[in-house]
Order: structure tokens, then C-alpha cells, then sequence
């Protein structure tokens, strides 16, 4: 090639091209990573050198050859790959590899606005040079490259029109930990930045992206999870809409509980119109949940919840399908259909379940979340009072109808509400939960607004983040990272801001977190045990007792310094009431684990000075910030020992935590029989997690005759779900032979209605 060719610098100087200094370059990323060819990356880079090429275009296609080589047989390729991309990231943030030092990085991003002011105002010279001194920013070499094109993508402060970015992830790490501790006394808040510091930095703590992406920025509000309740009014209708307008532009996934709203043809104003039905409010709520896109961060995302006794449930379940026209069809948002013991019982008695407009069975859709028994009274006394508009269908007609949709779709979730007021931290009734979130894990109590500024309403917030179980050695370790997830979260309850009254209220009241994990399967494989054969259930029963135990013991001791949570008195905890209590007994048949911890003290302690937080664990899909850590995602057991994530940057190429000595350890998604054994784990986590779990199910269709998975399996584990104390199901996917990519819904190809003989399932 011609060495007298000119290339362009990232300061636009020109000079001469240099390619050993390429060759330099790779040779530095590849140190001490297995099976790493720099001429195979320098070959397949196929560079066009041409007069005046950019340096950084040559460094974007090097990064590119890099991560095309990433295998199951060439696994560090993905680290390579990522020490090319920080090196990029590096140069395009501060000019040179080198960061600056952290006091002149903030007072530079305050300048231009990125950061929040507040940080200079907060904290002195002295304390941002001690933290200077616990920042690894080696650190940012431990970080896959799928994880490096997350953080460029969605994490690091940027603009987002231009592309400029302006920080690198280890300030991102120690500026969020001095953000959230800034209110703590100056003799201790330090400590605390540099243990919170330490365990996110190094993938012990994994936060979601509202956190991520938001703190230490002029943006303040992070909660993941927001919950808005609709009444049967226009005027709470509006309000619906117009809350989530607000939270869906600043980066909240929604759950809306439409499931009030009377049927079509009720009569309104006495008689004078009839009332026009659910679908048109459905369509204004997805209009909403579609007009903001968070900020070029994630798109608005929204799940609504109806129950299956609902006037026109057969219109609402397949609301989502890709039959029908556009205006039957209200496709761009999810749904959740609520069940009760009542609806299954009907299922497997072979009864017919009977359709009502709520607006015509007074007490009925209240006691639905909130009295079992007194649910199960009315409603068969309005079955037999022939005055009251009502329709009665085949329960196997209706589950099968909702089965098939979620078959067909992926995203049909379930919600057992009896479940979600019987075995949860709330007194249902007080503060009944009547609805979940678009993840399936959020379960809180909420209110519906008569207008934006009500302070009568209660919207519903949760605040999240996850441990990494494949980073721990010992269920001691979790101790010291419930206390930093508690206190950090409580904080943020504080530092952050609320952009309606019933949202403040809810969360100052009630102060709830929802702390899960990341990378179960991982956790599996180094412990020997899998999914589908029983072997994890022991360990899964120690485990999330740990985890419970502790997150219940650091809000507690949050709660002797700084004050119960003034809405404690609506807990059952309040009552001395703790989930080990109310879970489904029938869990006692497939563990005999007992209990490691002593639950009594705690009782006792927590029944004396209080929680600071009503709710304390829930587990979320963690898919993004799952690959932020190199974790697997969430609790899923992953789909091969690659997963391959379509994301705005094309294919990105993730190898499971440890392949080289854990490969035959892992147990694959399709590998799994059945989801008998999942269903299981899920339903031992339950036991002890205070809110709800994303959780799905899954179906390989060549596993059964004629390719065909039958409605009678799928009833089987929705019944199974339920047996075993499960309170929301999430996803379901279907393998469809193509290529799987994590996060894709398959979509299933054929189902077999064969009908559920009557008693073949017991609850």
C-alpha cells in the first residue's frame, strides 16, 4: 500500500498513516486474553485505506472484525472487541485514552449542562480528589462488548443528535454512588460512596436503566416501574392519560388498570347515551404510551390490566392479534388478564364463567382483589339475578381463548390476584393490589385519579436494581450488598423528583423497592445444578431466603436511624405477618428445606421499630443491564451459550460468564423438557419475594405430536403456575426454529385445541 497516504486525526490535523500504530494498538487489547489472533482481526478487517481516511473510521471497522470473531471456540474476542471500543469511546469523550481527573470532568459537565449542578454544590474539592483515589477506571476492561455498545447506546451522558459522548462508564459508576449518598452525614457518606461504588463497578449490584442513564444528569426521576389506576369516569380517564404522558417521557415503563371501565353499551347519564365500550380508551392510552420516545433511550412500553370476567373479554382478548382491522385491534400495547381461585375453579369443574359490566354488580370488582370469600358470594349471587345484564360462557371457551392469544402473541400476561393480596406485604384490605406492571414483577396497591393534581389518587412507583448471584462465593456477601441496594434505593426515594402529587404521596407513604437478581443460570452452573430436574430447588429455597432475609434486616436497621415508612401501618409485616407465613403450602411437597435464618428475632424487630420500605424484592427481566454485568438475564436460563441481541448497532454477540470451564454446566433454554422444573424454582423464589416475578413459560413445538403444542399443555402449566402460589406469568415464547435472538418474541406456529376433560387438573 502507498505509506505516504495522509489519514485524519479526531482533531481534524492530518498525518502520515502509520500502521504499525494499528498493529500496536491491537497487540495492547489482546494482552492476556485466550485465542486471540491480532492478524486474523487485522486481515478480516478488509480496511479501504484511501487518502484522508479518518482514524476513527479505521478504529470502527477494526472494532467491527474484532467482534464478528467472536464463538463458542473464540469466546475473548468479546473482551478484545470491547478494549478496542472503550479505547474509541475514550478518545471521542475526552481526546485521549487518558480520563481526566474527576473534579475537572464534573465542573466541565456542569458547564454544558450535563450534569446536575447540585454535585459541585455538595460535595468539596477535597472529597471529589478521595474519590479520584477509589475510581478503577481499569475497571472498563472487564466489560463485554456487547455490554460497551449497551453503555454507548443507552448509559453514557451524550447528545443524542449529534452523537457526542462526554463520560466514560467509571464515572458514570462513582458519580451515581455520590449522587445517591449526598445527603448522608459528612463523616460517613464518603464510606459509603466507595462501597456502593465498589459493588456496582464490579457487577456485585446491577442498576436498571432509569438509574444508569438518568443520575448525576439535570433528569430526575428513576423509578422503573409506574403504576396508574383508571376509574370509570371521563375525568379519571384523562388523568390516566395525562400521567402517562409524563412518566412515560421521562423513561418509566407503564402498568394501566383499565379493568373498571364499564362495557359497551352501558347506559350513561341515565340513560341518555350508551357508553361507547373499553376499546376506544384503550386506543387513547396507547396513543399516550407511543407519543414520547424516553428520550432516545428506550421506547414507551405499557402493559393493561382487565379481568376475565370482564362484559367484553372475547373483544379484549385479541385486542393484540394480527387478525382483524385496525379498528378492533389495539395492537401496541400489552395486556393483563387477572384470574382468581374462583375463574380456575370454574376451569377445571368444567363450569361456565359468567360476564359482567363492573358498573352493574356493585362491590364486586373491589372484592375481587381484596376478599376472596366475599367475591365468590357476590358473584354467584349476581349470576342468579336475571335483571342484571350478564352473559355466560364455557370457562374452557375462555381460557382457551386466552391461551391461544397468548400462544399467538408472547404477550398476553397472566395475573393471579388472589396471589398478589394473599401472600404480599400489604392488608388487602387497606391497600389492595389490583394490578401489576409491564414486566409482570411490580405489585402495589394504587388509586385512581379524578384529575392530575388529585391528592386523593395514588400512582404507584418502584424503584429497582438487582445482585449478581455469579459474583457471589457465599450467601454472607449478600448482607453487605442488601444493605448498599436498600440505603441507595431509599435515597434515591428522596434525591429524585415527582411529576404528580399521587405519585409523590404513594411513594413517601409507602417507600418501596423492588431489589432482585441477575444471572441465576449462571449461579446454577457453579453450583452443578439445573433447572428442569429438581436438583436447583434446595439451593434456589437457601438462596432467596438469604436474600429476603437480608433486605429485611438492612430496612429495618435503615428504619431504627431513620423512621419507619409512614404508611407501615398497612403492611402485614406491621402485623408481624412475613412472607414465610402465606405462601402456598403445597411448596412443602417438592422442598423439605427448612429455614437458615432466624426469622423470629426479626420478626420481632421488625413489629417494634418499623421497615423503611413496604416492599423490598421483586424479580425483573434485567435484560439490558443483565448485559451491562455479563450476566445472564435475570433468572432465564439462556438460549444457547452465545445469545445474540439485535440492537440499533446491528448483532451483538454475548458468551455466558466462565464458558471455557462451565459450557457443559449451563442447561439451555431448549434443552429444558418441559416447564415443569422452572415453574417450580419460580415458585420456591415466590415464597420469599415480597412482590412478583417476570416469569415465562416456554414451548418447543417439534416436542409434541405434529409439531402442534396442545391447549391441554398449556392449561396444565398455567394450572401448575397457580398450584404452586405463582403470581404473575410474563412472557410466553415459542421456539420456531429460527435463529434465536434474546428479547425477540417467536411467535408459535400452531396449537392444537384439545379441550381440558373436567378435573384432569388440580389446583
Amino acid at each position: 500500500m502507498n505509506h505516504s497516504l495522509l489519514v485524519t486525526k479526531r482533531d481534524s490535523r492530518k498525518e502520515r498513516i502509520d500502521l504499525d500504530k494499528i498493529h500496536r494498538l491491537i497487540d495492547w487489547a489482546a494482552e492476556g486474553l485466550n485465542n486471540i489472533s491480532v492478524s486474523q482481526v487485522e486481515l478480516r478487517s478488509h480496511i479501504q485505506f484511501y487518502d484522508g481516511i479518518k482514524t476513527a473510521d479505521i478504529h470502527e471497522t477494526i472494532i467491527k472484525a474484532a467482534a464478528d470473531l467472536i464463538s463458542n471456540d473464540t469466546p475473548d474476542y468479546q473482551y478484545l472487541a470491547a478494549r478496542l471500543a472503550i479505547f474509541h469511546l475514550r478518545k471521542k469523550a475526552y481526546g485521549q485514552f487518558e480520563p481526566p481527573k474527576l473534579h475537572t470532568h464534573v465542573m466541565r459537565m456542569v458547564e454544558i449542562g450535563k450534569y446536575d449542578k447540585l454535585l459541585l454544590e455538595d460535595y468539596s474539592t477535597e472529597e471529589f480528589e478521595q474519590m479520584d483515589d477509589f475510581i478503577d477506571h481499569w475497571r472498563d476492561m472487564n466489560f463485554s462488548y456487547a455490554a460497551v455498545k449497551q453503555l454507548e447506546g443507552k448509559y453514557l451522558v451524550q447528545n443524542r443528535v449529534s452523537g457526542e459522548i462526554y463520560e466514560s462508564a467509571q464515572f458514570l459508576y462513582i458519580l451515581i454512588a455520590a449522587c445517591l449518598f449526598s445527603n448522608y452525614p459528612r463523616e460517613i457518606r464518603l464510606d459509603y460512596v466507595k462501597r456502593f461504588y465498589n459493588a456496582i463497578s464490579t457487577f456485585k449490584i446491577s442498576l436498571p436503566t432509569p438509574i444508569m442513564s438518568g443520575v448525576r444528569t439535570p433528569t430526575r426521576q428513576f423509578s422503573s416501574c409506574v403504576l396508574i389506576e383508571c376509574g370509570d369516569s371521563l375525568d379519571s380517564i384523562n388523568a390516566t392519560s395525562g400521567a402517562i404522558v409524563k412518566y412515560i417521557s421521562q423513561r418509566a415503563g407503564i402498568g394501566v388498570n383499565a379493568g373498571s371501565i364499564r362495557a359497551l353499551g352501558s347506559p350513561i347519564r341515565r340513560g341518555e347515551a350508551f357508553h361507547t365500550g373499553c376499546i376506544p380508551f384503550y386506543k387513547h392510552f396507547q396513543s399516550a404510551v407511543k407519543c414520547c420516545s424516553q428520550g432516545g433511550v428506550r421506547g414507551g412500553a405499557a402493559t393493561l390490566f382487565y379481568p376475565i370476567w370482564h362484559l367484553e373479554v372475547k373483544n379484549l382478548l385479541v385486542l393484540k392479534n394480527n387478525r382483524g382491522v385496525e379498528g378492533n385491534r389495539v395492537r401496541h400495547i400489552d395486556y393483563g388478564v387477572q384470574l382468581n381461585r374462583l375463574m380456575y375453579q370454574r376451569l377445571i369443574q368444567g363450569k361456565d364463567i359468567t360476564l359482567f359490566s363492573p358498573s352493574d354488580v356493585p362491590g364486586l370488582y373491589a372484592s375481587f382483589f381484596a376478599d376472596q370469600e366475599e367475591f365468590e358470594r357476590l358473584y354467584v349471587k349476581y349470576e342468579q339475578d336475571d335483571s342484571i345484564r350478564q352473559k355466560r360462557v364455557k370457562a374452557i371457551e375462555l381460557f382457551s381463548l386466552m391461551m391461544q392469544e397468548r400462544a399467538s402473541t408472547g404477550r398476553i400476561y397472566i395475573q393471579n390476584v388472589d396471589h398478589c393480596n394473599t401472600h404480599g406485604p400489604f392488608n388487602p384490605k387497606i391497600a389492595p393490589i389490583r394490578q401489576s406492571n409491564l414486566c409482570l414483577e411490580i405489585t402495589l396497591p394504587s388509586k385512581p385519579l379524578n384529575h392530575l393534581n388529585d391528592e386523593n389518587g395514588e400512582i404507584a412507583l418502584c424503584t429497582l436494581s438487582a445482585f449478581n448471584l455469579g459474583t457471589i462465593d457465599s450467601l454472607d456477601d449478600l448482607e453487605e450488598l442488601a444493605i448498599l441496594a436498600v440505603r441507595s434505593l431509599d435515597a434515591l426515594l428522596d434525591y429524585q423528583d415527582y411529576p404528580i402529587k399521587a405519585a409523590y404521596r404513594g411513594a413517601m407513604g409507602r417507600r418501596t423497592l423492588g431489589i432482585g437478581v441477575i444471572n441465576f443460570a449462571h449461579y446454577l452452573a457453579k453450583n452443578g445444578v439445573r433447572y428442569s430436574d429438581g436438583s436447583a430447588n434446595n439451593l434456589t429455597h437457601k438462596t432467596f431466603e438469604a436474600i429476603q432475609y437480608y433486605l429485611l434486616k438492612a430496612s429495618n436497621r435503615l428504619a431504627q436511624e431513620k423512621g419507619a415508612c409512614p404508611w407501615f401501618n398497612e403492611t402485614n409485616y406491621a402485623q408481624g405477618i412475613l412472607p414465610i407465613d402465606t405462601y402456598k403450602k403445597d411448596l412443602d411437597i417438592i422442598c423439605n428445606e427448612s429455614l437458615h435464618y432466624d426469622w423470629e428475632t426479626l420478626r420481632q424487630e421488625i413489629q417494634a421499630t418499623g421497615l423503611r420500605n413496604s416492599t423490598l424484592s421483586a424479580l425483573m427481566p434485567s435484560e439490558t443491564s443483565s448485559q451491562i454485568s455479563n450476566a445472564t438475564n435475570g433468572i432465564e436460563p439462556p438460549r444457547g451459550h452465545i445469545s445474540i441481541k439485535a440492537s440499533k448497532d446491528g448483532i451483538l454477540r454475548q458468551v455466558v460468564p466462565e464458558y471455557e470451564c462451565l459450557k457443559n454446566k449451563y442447561e439451555l433454554l431448549w434443552d429444558m423438557p418441559n416447564n415443569e422444573g422452572y415453574l417450580q424454582l419460580v415458585a420456591l423464589m415466590q415464597k420469599f419475594i415480597d412482590q412478583s416475578i417476570s416469569a415465562n413459560t416456554n414451548y418447543d413445538p417439534s416436542r409434541f405430536p405434529a409439531g402442534k403444542v396442545p391447549m391441554k399443555q398449556l392449561l396444565k402449566d398455567l394450572l401448575t403456575a397457580y398450584k404452586f402460589g405463582i403470581k404473575t406469568l410474563y412472557y410466553q415464547n415459542t421456539r420456531d426454529g429460527a435463529e434465536d435472538i434474546q428479547g425477540d418474541m417467536q411467535q408459535i406456529s400452531h396449537i392444537d385445541y384439545e379441550s381440558c376433560e373436567s378435573g384432569a387438573c388440580k389446583i
